[in-house]
């Protein structure tokens, strides 16, 4: 049975799109994507206790999602094409594309979930750069877009302890006065997702009188 027959052809894709992310990897692409793929889960990201349990099923979470990725496609592979060979060896002909790719990911799932336990505990844990949104407060932040008013917060750009960037929304901490597009503002305390600042130059600071 060719492995390029079109009955493989979703296990052949399978085994190219794995050869691609190596090559990826290789290359040192893989850091650029993993770069762009975070997100601030404080932002809002939230699945709660279904959608945590579905991610525990499928083993996402125990390894970085490019290696659960990887042994998906890996076993995705694998049991379609031992699959059609057996399928073929017992009934004569091996099953179309579709169907096959059907019953293949269905088995590929709970097996790629069971490899990840082993593959899970042996490799080595990054440390992680979360921080609580509180953490946020005294520290320096950007007006990017729009005026910030009392009960009108605009958006700001903020640096946290590990280099990474922010976005969150800042009204002023003086109800007289407005930030502005550009201004640089000291955090000084949070109110569920709004921040409030004082520009440098604020009495509030201490720095003028």
């Amino acid at each position: 049975m060719s492995l390029l027959a079109a009955h493989n052809l979703p296990f052949v894709l399978a085994l190219a799109g794995l050869g691609v992310m190596a090559l990826v990897q290789v290359t040192g692409l893989g850091d650029v994507i993993d770069g762009a793929a975070d997100f601030d889960a404080d932002g809002g990201l939230e699945l709660g206790g279904m959608g945590d349990a579905l991610l525990s099923l499928l083993g996402l979470g125990r390894v970085p999602l490019m290696i659960w990725l990887a042994s998906l496609m890996l076993v995705f592979a694998a049991v379609g094409l031992i699959g059609q060979s057996v399928i073929a060896g017992m009934l004569g002909a091996p099953l179309s594309a579709g169907w096959a790719a059907l019953f293949a990911g269905g088995a590929a799932l709970p097996l790629n979930s069971l490899a990840m336990r082993p593959l899970g505990a042996v490799i080595p844990k990054d440390e992680t750069t979360a921080i609580e949104l509180d953490d946020l407060v005294r520290r320096d932040a950007e007006i990017q877009i729009g005026t910030a008013r009392p009960g009108s917060p605009a958006r700001a750009r903020v640096i946290d302890v590990h280099g990474q960037a922010h976005f969150v929304m800042v009204e002023p901490h003086d109800t007289t006065t407005e930030l502005r597009t550009g201004d640089t503002v000291l955090l000084v305390r949070r109110e569920g997702p709004t921040f409030y600042g004082v520009r440098y130059e604020s009495p509030l600071l201490g720095l003028d009188s």
